[in-house]
This record gives C-alpha cells, sequence and structure tokens, in this order.
C-alpha cells in the first residue's frame, strides 16, 4: 500500500467499510476467520491466514467509528472488557511469552484490535511481530482451527 486509498474519506465515514457489513450479518465464519466470541459490543474472529497461532481480530459492532476516542465512557469500557476477555483465553491456550495488542485501522478505517501472541520462536524477537505473512495464500489446516476455535469458544462462554 504505497499511498493512501483514494476513498479514504468515504471510509473514514463508513461508506463502503467492509466490518460495517459484515456486522449486520454478524458471521460465524468468513474468509478472514472463524468467530470465536459473539458479544453485545465486539466480534472475535481466529484468523484463517497462516501468520502466527492464535492472531485474532476483535472488531467493533456498533456504529462505525474508527478511533476508540468515538466510543463513549460506557462503549468504551465495555469495548476493551471484551477485549480482555478474548485475551486471556488466548494466553491460557497458547501460553505465550508475550501478547500484543494492535488498534491500527490503516488499511480498513474501523475499530478493531488485533491480538498477536508472541513465541519464542518468533521471526522478531523483542519487536512487534510482522503481520504480513510470507506465502499470503497459506492458510491454518481447517481441522486444527476449528479445534482451536472450539476450545476458544468453550472458555469465553
Amino acid at each position: 500500500m504505497g499511498e493512501w486509498p483514494g476513498n479514504w474519506a468515504d471510509l473514514v465515514r463508513g461508506v463502503g467499510c467492509d466490518m460495517c457489513r459484515s456486522g449486520l450479518v454478524r458471521p460465524d465464519s468468513d474468509s478472514y476467520g472463524i468467530r470465536i466470541h459473539a458479544g453485545r459490543y465486539t466480534d472475535a474472529y481466529l484468523q484463517r491466514a497462516d501468520v502466527q497461532r492464535g492472531y485474532t481480530v476483535v472488531i467493533w459492532r456498533g456504529r462505525h467509528v474508527t478511533e476508540p476516542t468515538e466510543l463513549g465512557d460506557v462503549e468504551a469500557a465495555e469495548y476493551w472488557a471484551e477485549t480482555l476477555k478474548v485475551s486471556r483465553a488466548l494466553l491460557r491456550v497458547y501460553q505465550p511469552l508475550k501478547l500484543n495488542y494492535e488498534t491500527l485501522g490503516n488499511s480498513l478505517p474501523h475499530l478493531h484490535t488485533h491480538l498477536i501472541p508472541q513465541f519464542i520462536e518468533d521471526p522478531a524477537p523483542g519487536r512487534p511481530f510482522p503481520l504480513s505473512p510470507i506465502r499470503p495464500e497459506a492458510k491454518i489446516p481447517e481441522s486444527r482451527l476449528s479445534a482451536e476455535a472450539a476450545e476458544l469458544r468453550a472458555l469465553l462462554r
């Protein structure tokens, strides 16, 4: 992504926002991941891309907002409470050395947080995990993804 998209202003306003569109349906599964948490304020998806074990994205499911500062106090508290609930399950299942929390939105400006477990064998020890997959087409085997998602869902009930 060498420059900001030409429709950036529209995306910030929510026009054409894929996360808003998917929020209307709240799918259990999509091309990006399998839902492990369906809360009042967020959905969390264990990612299919073979980037890192346990890589999960927590997505705000209210009106379109770009920044957490656009939330009211109660909304913000609930967003982070649900994000922490998912984080605790990831820590228990994957037992990483560190869990990173990245609230970005540089390519899709809709409030969401990447939860990225970091392990001893990471490619960037002591630094943020490089989210770009080495092989973008590589996916976690469906049987493993489903088993991990089921374990995480059980903890999140």
